[in-house]
């Protein structure tokens, strides 16, 4: 077993770290492509169509449901090669009525395992999306008694990690970020200067994913949350 490291600022992850979301929007994308059924393309060519409409929008309008039904309204659009109609608006509306006001879903052994971090070290949250949709999911969790703040911001880059730096005081050398995003947890983290987790999530969404770094050892790879108390 490794031994723990001494009292430490450890920043959080929400989505897809404490709780299961994407998973959500990837059977929402699933009932799509079945009720698109495109005459001449399989479902691996719209879901590249859709991938790129998505990073469009996740640059230009930010995150969350309300974004990620204008996707898939704007690929019906480009698919059909016309306007999506009143109906076909209302039906796509319909497929992802579960986004709405869906009950957070804790990762196995968060809760368990934030309690025990919670003595030792002082935790901090930062997520990202649009603002209510994340408010009512950290109001839900029943976790933010475990966190000294709780941020949301519109995205999570290198200066997103410097700016938490500031605020809260810490010196970023002795500091971890935890997450399952390379893209928004990981290297950035690292570029401001932090230490981190990376705990893969299978459902981590494909605009989250890149390559890490094997040689870095201020990175450390977790098989699963409840591993962090091996280490801190």
């Amino acid at each position: 077993m490794p031994s723990r490291r001494d009292a430490a600022v450890l920043v959080f992850d929400a989505d897809d770290t404490l709780w299961e979301n994407n998973v959500l929007f990837e059977r929402v994308i699933d009932d799509f492509l079945t009720w698109l059924d495109h005459p001449t393309l399989d479902r691996a060519r719209i879901r590249a169509v859709l991938d790129d409409i998505e990073r469009a929008n996740a640059v230009a309008h930010g995150y969350g449901s309300k974004v990620f039904l204008r996707s898939l309204g704007e690929c019906l659009e480009k698919l059909r090669e016309r306007p999506a109609t009143a109906r076909e608006r209302a039906e796509i509306e319909q497929l992802a009525a579960a986004l709405v006001g869906h009950q957070v879903e804790l990762m196995p052994g968060v809760a368990e395992t934030l309690d025990d971090l919670a003595g030792r070290h002082d935790l901090l949250l930062l997520t990202k999306g649009e603002h209510e949709e994340q408010q009512r999911k950290l109001d839900a969790c029943g976790l933010l008694h475990h966190f000294r703040a709780a941020h949301i911001v519109p995205e999570k880059d290198a200066d997103t990690y410097r700016w938490l730096a500031r605020r809260h005081a810490f010196d970023p050398a002795a500091a971890w970020m935890i997450g399952n995003s390379p893209r928004s947890d990981i290297l950035p983290a690292r570029a401001a200067g932090m230490n981190a987790v990376f705990i893969p999530n299978e459902n981590t969404w494909v605009l989250e994913h890149d390559e890490l770094d094997p040689s870095d050892h201020r990175v450390i790879r977790l098989a699963a949350f409840p591993d962090l108390v091996q280490h801190f």
